[in-house]
């Protein structure tokens, strides 16, 4: 049987490759805060070589948000207790931020710290060591 979603995933079927990793002192979900600023450490990315050019025009102090694949994600969740709370009502992954998700994208509102050679420094930022970075860009004001 098919549904509708095997039919888009069909039409559209498309591939995300990362870009570079995530080098971090937080080495499992449980060590990671719910959000950079509730005192996550900074990290390096770590961009591989082929796509090193792409950060060009990157300086310290810039505001970034980088996109990563959240690896470890439980992408057959639809919904959660809000900050893993149970004393919160279920909720739709879709209206929490939540690293379970069908397709779980990381969002995360960073500073450019310091540059070294295809690695940049970045902060504050919960992603987990080895994190797939998908895609940078700066952020609008």
């Amino acid at each position: 049987m098919t549904n509708n979603y095997t039919v888009i995933a069909m039409q559209n079927n498309f591939n995300v490759h990362p870009i570079g990793f995530i080098r971090s002192d937080i080495k499992t979900r449980a060590e990671a805060p719910k959000q950079g600023a509730e005192g996550a450490p900074d990290v390096w990315i770590e961009i591989d070589s082929a796509f090193a050019e792409g950060a060009a025009g990157l300086n310290v102090g810039d505001e970034l948000i980088v996109l990563t694949w959240l690896h470890q994600g439980r992408r057959e969740t639809l919904k959660v207790h809000p900050r893993s709370d149970p004393q919160r009502r279920l909720t739709g992954v879709f209206a929490t931020r939540s690293p379970d998700r069908p397709n779980p994208i990381g969002l995360h509102e960073v500073t450019l710290k310091a540059r070294d050679g295809h690695r940049l420094l970045v902060g504050p930022m919960e992603a987990i060591n080895g994190t797939p970075v998908v895609d940078i860009k700066p952020k609008l004001c």
